[in-house]
């Protein structure tokens, strides 16, 4: 974009200090003034007569003032500026706070536009401290995200003088343009700040949704393209139906078409990067046994690596288990172990001894070789970051990568999030999966939910108390995860084994206690959301969520998954006092859907996509413009658009796709930045 790099200090009616100010709301350029968007519009045209004005309702009435303007001190610094106001279906009074200077413009038997706040809720219906217009002044009005230090009119004032005599690229090529009937940047630009019309607005907005997403989505699969390497770890040969007939069960019909979009990824010759996507308790372990069970077979080594130790056993026992008959070896490589069993196993895989290696960041050390590593798994991969990721990939010649998630995210969302890797979903559960009875009770019922506890903790269950917060706070009247262990150790729980988990704890404590409940040594875990993801406790029967409406929805699906890992009938039970509106709404879909996607779509739509991840650790662009949820329909025009325009121009070579081009590298920068 043209003179749009010019840092906003130099911008007329700016300088040093008020630069400070809009630096803060992240406005650094011409340019980024531009794209700082209205958050909401006052429309000056839309005039509503008095008489159909709602309680409560912001609206603009043209009326004639009818008396003289009244002052009456209230007190010191406070006067009050009082007049009626009438059009041909009513009358209203106007207040006005401490304005003499407007007060003074008032005139009798002269019509104004007033917009502001409307209240019936007197005998005379009002309208205090409008804002006022003389008649000739109207249109459609921005008005945007503001400080104490930067009114909205300061930055639409700023606006208007950026606008003047600016000359903007238009990221989008003409081609583009034409075929989706897509205004100009220009047009865009202009009517997205000072709108001709409704309609002028609406044509503005669409252009621009469709643009940052079109640039986010041809960005990612160039990015993609990127990832295309050529792989030294080709697979020969499928070997997933002699896979399936060694395992004591059938597999999902959903785990057998993962497992085969990933082996005739492993068979193109290019290295497979591939997201596997599926609900707690759906069997990604079993499609990663196959994948590995395949590159085995193909003479290659595989790596699978876990965030903790416990989940790093429990993947071993799984792998040993379905493996059994087989002549594959498998090793255990975590931190604990002592340093000659370490050195044992790392030169068994240096020699190819062992075909599969589970471990934990143990796998990342610099004397840990593989003879012939062809495949590299990362199970809960948000846990770990991307050079984590890279740092066991450059173990092997380009090896094959597959990161496991049992996040549910929304099909929208993974394609902006993972929008640099091949998904495959995992949709369906195992046969004889049960299900978990949830129930959203207040906190009054809380003795009778803790002898519901106790009844299964006497019959030799276990069970998780969880929290929101570790520590007491001040601020909120809510029992920490603390407070609550203190409380139940020496009250109603004083005769069973209690446990206290939590994230500030140090890893080996942390591990110490998963590892006393997994053993049975602990009856009930008092936790936070540490225990959202991984473990499997097939003893663990019954979970308290507290506080339930301090959680996002696909959390408390995560935690109730640590519940109905066995064979025993499961009960998770949501504690909240907040009952009404969105809170309600929220509670009644958790309670009455066991599907991690359905709940992940809802919980985007009531959250927003950046309340739903967190978007700086989750790599998510902050969308000036584009809702996800919202906007689901033109992310899917957008990503067909931008699958046409590299496939006539792969690299964005060409002189119309220039600007498109420029606009993608400035993009990835910021993110890598971030």
């Amino acid at each position: 974009m043209s003179n749009l790099d010019t840092s906003i200090r130099f911008l007329k009616g700016v300088g040093e200090k008020r630069a400070l100010t809009l630096n803060k709301l992240g406005i650094d350029t011409v340019g980024a003034l531009l794209r700082f968007y209205p958050r909401s519009y006052e429309d000056w045209d839309k005039i509503t007569p008095i008489f159909d004005c709602n309680q409560g309702e912001k609206v603009c009435i043209k009326g004639k003032v009818t008396t003289v303007v009244t002052e009456e001190k209230k007190r010191q610094n406070m006067t009050l500026y009082k007049f009626n106001v009438a059009d041909v279906s009513g009358q209203m009074t106007v207040t006005l706070f401490n304005n003499r200077f407007l007060a003074e413009k008032i005139r009798v038997g002269r019509e104004y536009l007033f917009y502001g706040k409307f209240s019936s809720n007197t005998l005379f219906p009002s309208m205090t401290s409008p804002e006022i217009r003389s008649l000739d002044d109207k249109g459609i009005r921005p008005i945007y995200h503001a400080t104490a230090k930067m009114s909205s009119a300061s930055i639409e004032k700023l606006v208007k003088t950026a606008l003047n005599g600016i000359y903007i690229d238009d990221p989008l090529p003409d081609k583009i343009r034409q075929q989706y009937n897509l205004c100009s940047i220009k047009y865009a630009i202009e009517n997205i700040h000072f709108p001709a019309s409704q309609e002028a607005l609406k044509r503005a907005k669409n252009r621009l949704v469709f643009e940052e997403l079109f640039i986010l989505q041809t960005g990612l699969i160039l990015l993609k393209g990127k990832k295309k390497l050529q792989s030294y770890s080709v697979l020969k040969n499928s070997y997933l139906d002699e896979f399936c007939s060694i395992l004591p069960f059938e597999m999902t019909s959903a785990q057998i078409k993962a497992s085969q979009q990933c082996i005739e990824d492993m068979s193109k010759g290019k290295v497979m990067n591939r997201l596997i996507q599926g609900d707690v308790g759906s069997g990604k372990t079993v499609v990663a046994a196959a994948l590995m069970y395949n590159a085995a077979k193909n003479g290659l080594q595989s790596a699978l690596m876990a965030p903790t130790e416990i989940l790093a056993e429990q993947h071993f026992k799984t792998l040993c288990v379905l493996l059994k008959n087989t002549p594959i070896k498998i090793a255990l490589l975590t931190g604990s172990l002592l340093k000659k069993q370490k050195g044992k196993i790392k030169t068994a895989l240096n020699s190819g001894e062992y075909d599969i290696v589970i471990g934990t960041h143990a796998l990342l050390t610099d004397d840990t070789a593989f003879k012939n590593l062809g495949l590299v798994i990362t199970d809960e991969q948000h846990r770990f970051g991307v050079s984590q990721r890279a740092r066991l990939a450059a173990k092997g010649k380009n090896p094959h990568t597959l990161v496991m998630s049992a996040t549910p995210i929304p099909r929208t969302l993974a394609l902006i999030l993972y929008g640099d890797l091949d998904i495959s979903i995992i949709d369906e559960y195992p046969k004889g999966r049960q299900t978990i009875d949830s129930f959203c009770v207040p906190s009054s019922y809380e003795e009778r939910v803790y002898g519901y506890i106790s009844k299964h903790l006497d019959e030799g269950r276990q069970g998780y108390i969880v929290c929101p917060l570790v520590e007491e706070n001040e601020e909120l009247p809510i029992k920490s995860a603390e407070q609550c262990f203190n409380e139940l150790k020496n009250g109603f729980f004083k005769n069973y084994r209690l446990g206290l988990l939590h994230g500030k704890m140090k890893p080996k404590e942390k591990e110490a206690v998963m590892r006393s409940f997994k053993d049975g040594d602990i009856d009930l875990l008092v936790c936070t959301t540490v225990i959202e993801v991984g473990i499997d406790v097939e003893n663990a029967a019954i979970m308290v969520i507290r506080n339930a409406e301090r959680f996002g929805l696909s959390q408390l699906h995560q935690l109730r998954g640590r519940v109905g890992r066995g064979n025993y009938k499961s009960t998770c039970i949501f504690i909240s006092d907040i009952r009404s509106g969105i809170t309600k709404q929220r509670l009644n879909i958790i309670k009455s859907s066991s599907d991690g996607f359905k709940i992940a779509d809802e919980d985007l739509k009531l959250r927003g996509p950046g309340d739903f991840l967190g978007s700086r650790q989750h790599g998510l662009p902050e969308f000036k413009i584009a809702d996800i949820s919202a906007d689901s329909a033109t992310l899917r025009i957008a990503g067909i658009a931008a699958n046409e325009i590299l496939k006539d121009d792969p690299k964005l070579k060409t002189a119309e796709n220039l600007n498109l081009r420029n606009e993608i590298i400035q993009l990835y920068k910021k993110l890598n930045e971030n």
